[in-house]
């Protein structure tokens, strides 16, 4: 990409607190390609950090000032970059503060970006991660090209980060945690979904819609509005933005002759212009029938063409911890999904019933943050009973302190499965060992990714040690 004059691009020193986060490493990545100095702080060592170390980046882990390299401490050179999810009280956060360095939010910075290019952005409390993936990866595929910060490792360039030096275009996530994404500036928006989260933030259902139609009013005059059909969001676009609708098979775009069987989804896809025969989704589960719509909905505005659509369509491989296939034989399938919210875990298990009808599906699932799991209890108990058995480890609290009363015990009464159990994640493996498993589906935006290898092992050997 192009450099641009905007303030962010002015620094020669780029220091990231949280480096480690998936959106804070690919803006890492980004200013390392542009030739910068980076480095950062995070509380633990990742596959990420040691990637961004690899890659040139100073990481640390360890909240002392000392460690700081002084190349950092110039404040003329040096930008500082931060997320919501670090304490304002952060030692290293308030170092900076103090001493009057240039201080922005993630999202600050990724919005300098999109105003700098034709930015397609995709919020949504779900299916953000995959839409955003799949757009990215149909115009890379395409002659259209593209610019792309995800929020997930994109499994066909095992990155979340995408660099083009001949196109204007640029995908990125669109988070709504702290109206992170009314820093940015679309020229297409998708909004995937708007079902309430992150109360702790917003505090009332429709405040948090609010931050969404708010979001539609930062389309640029001339850009195009993507929304689920039937989302809850009364758009406020500006003069000049088109509004478009989509859904699995309603709205202006959408799929026609659904066909799903033999491990396979192949459908038609109808826009207001054209239809598209024959699509055949690369990672087929029924909620991306949904998903794709959207994403070949954004790139046919751009300009791609119907073989482009379909050869990328075929090829996506998906996302990390989106429907992310570890183990897909007639003995045994083990899913990973990030899924944390009532309305993904229901779209996640419906799928995966589909795909596999007569097989048990086993549920593992991480709650992720004490506010959420007391605010959406009913819901999380109703969607995790749409499996065969599940299976709860404790709450992963991230940014939050307990609350008092909100377990993950609160949720197992209110299961109506008789197949359910409490287990601690240091025993899950052992406690997996005992159960006869066909379809093991595990679920969570924590940590529980940690346990995937584990696990992994565990199967092939029980399972397919002969093969």
């Amino acid at each position: 990409m192009e450099q641009y004059d905007e303030c962010a691009f002015k620094y020669d020193n780029f220091y990231f607190v949280g480096i480690g986060g998936i959106g804070m490493s690919n803006l890492a990545r980004y200013f390392l390609a542009q030739g910068k100095q980076v480095g950062g702080y995070d509380r633990a060592e990742s596959p990420l950090t040691e990637q961004l170390h690899d890659e040139g980046a100073f990481v640390h882990y360890n909240d002392e000032i000392e460690e700081i390299p002084v190349s950092f401490t110039d404040k003329e050179r040096t930008l500082v970059v931060y997320t919501p999810a670090v304490p304002h009280s952060h030692g290293e956060l308030t170092f900076f503060r103090e001493r009057g360095f240039r201080m922005m939010k993630r999202a600050e910075l990724l919005g300098e970006i999109t105003r700098a290019s034709d930015a397609i952005c995709v919020a949504g409390t779900h299916g953000k991660t995959t839409v955003s993936s799949m757009t990215a990866h149909l115009l890379r595929q395409s002659h259209v090209d593209c610019n792309a910060f995800l929020g997930g490792i994109l499994k066909n360039y095992n990155n979340n980060l995408l660099l083009s030096d001949k196109s204007r275009v640029t995908v990125a996530e669109a988070d709504e945690y702290d109206r992170s994404f009314h820093w940015l500036r679309p020229h297409i928006a998708i909004i995937t979904s708007a079902d309430p989260d992150h109360l702790d933030i917003y505090g009332t259902e429709d405040a948090y819609r609010e931050s969404f139609a708010h979001f539609t009013s930062l389309i640029r005059p001339g850009g195009h509005l993507i929304l689920k059909k039937g989302t809850a969001v009364t758009p406020r676009t500006q003069p000049g933005v088109s509004v478009w609708s989509y859904s699995e098979e309603a709205g202006d775009f959408h799929a026609e002759n659904i066909r799903i069987g033999n491990g396979e989804i192949r459908f038609d896809y109808v826009s207001p212009t054209q239809v598209i025969h024959d699509i055949d989704l690369g990672v087929p589960v029924k909620v991306n029938i949904e998903n794709s719509v959207a994403a070949i909905a954004a790139a046919e505005l751009c300009g791609v063409t119907p073989d482009e659509i379909r050869s990328g369509m075929m090829n996506f491989a998906g996302a990390r911890r989106r429907f992310d296939f570890h183990i897909k034989s007639d003995r045994i399938v083990f899913i990973d999904d990030y899924a944390h919210h009532p309305r993904e875990l229901t779209a996640a298990i419906e799928s995966i019933k589909a795909l596999y009808p007569s097989r048990k599906v086993t549920v593992v699932f991480q709650p992720h943050l004490y506010s959420r799991t007391r605010d959406f209890a009913a819901q999380f108990a109703q969607s995790l009973s749409l499996s065969d058995e599940v299976i709860l480890l404790d709450i992963y609290p991230a940014r939050e302190e307990p609350i008092e009363g909100v377990t993950s015990e609160m949720l197992l009464k209110d299961i109506t499965l008789s197949a359910k159990q409490l287990c601690r994640k240091e025993e899950l493996v052992s406690c997996l060992r005992t159960l006869e498993l066909e379809v093991l589906v595990t679920f969570g935006a924590g940590d529980i990714d940690r346990l995937l290898p584990e696990i992994e092992r565990m199967l092939r050997t029980r399972y397919l040690h002969n093969d």
